[in-house]
């Protein structure tokens, strides 16, 4: 009997030790399992993360071209001469004289804005088309004013005072100062 029972003891002691072992395994899978769990939440969070930021870029560089399609409707601040320059040529084109009597800024920063006060001199037609093509121009132009009065020599004058909406310049981009950094060895 003494061989049986030495053999049975082995076999529950051996039982024993592969329970023992298969919950040593079984945690040690399960902690594991865990951290591989908690990577792949890291990594969707990140990959989703990424997914947003190439949207966004994606939707940032088509309205880049929208943001410079609606600048060309602004006269840029350094530009308001050539601006000036082509309201005249224009009412040259058109057969009347165009003449700026004065300029100025106004508006808040964030839309700031042209004030132009101008005469449009000529045949009643002419000045017209002149104004008209003014107002329709590709800028964000609003008549604030308009007089249109018939001088002595048969021929017409429009005064008009205009809202022009203007971009500011581009400010100069300044480099940004180099941070210390501190280093001790004590």
């Amino acid at each position: 009997m003494r061989p049986s029972f030495f053999h049975l003891a082995g076999a529950l002691i051996l039982c024993i030790a592969s329970f023992v072992g298969y919950g040593a395994w079984y945690a040690t899978l399960s902690a594991k399992s865990a951290a591989v769990a908690d990577l792949q939440s890291r990594i969707d969070a990140k990959t989703e993360t990424m997914d947003r930021i190439t949207t966004a870029r994606a939707a940032l560089a088509g309205i880049a071209n929208d943001e410079a399609l609606v600048r060309g409707y602004f006269v840029p601040e350094t530009e308001v001469v050539s601006f000036i320059d082509a309201l005249e040529a224009q009412g040259e084109a058109l057969g009347t004289d165009v003449r700026v009597l004065s300029v100025s800024t106004g508006g808040a920063p964030a839309s700031p804005t042209l004030s132009l006060s101008l005469t449009v001199g000529g045949t009643f037609d002419a000045v017209m088309r002149t104004v008209g093509s003014i107002e329709y121009a590709p800028y964000a132009i609003t008549v604030v004013a308009l007089s249109v009065t018939q001088d002595v020599n048969d021929g017409w004058q429009a005064d008009l005072k205009l809202s022009v909406g203007s971009v500011p310049a581009p400010r100069a981009e300044t480099a940004a100062p180099a941070s210390s950094v501190r280093v001790s060895f004590i």
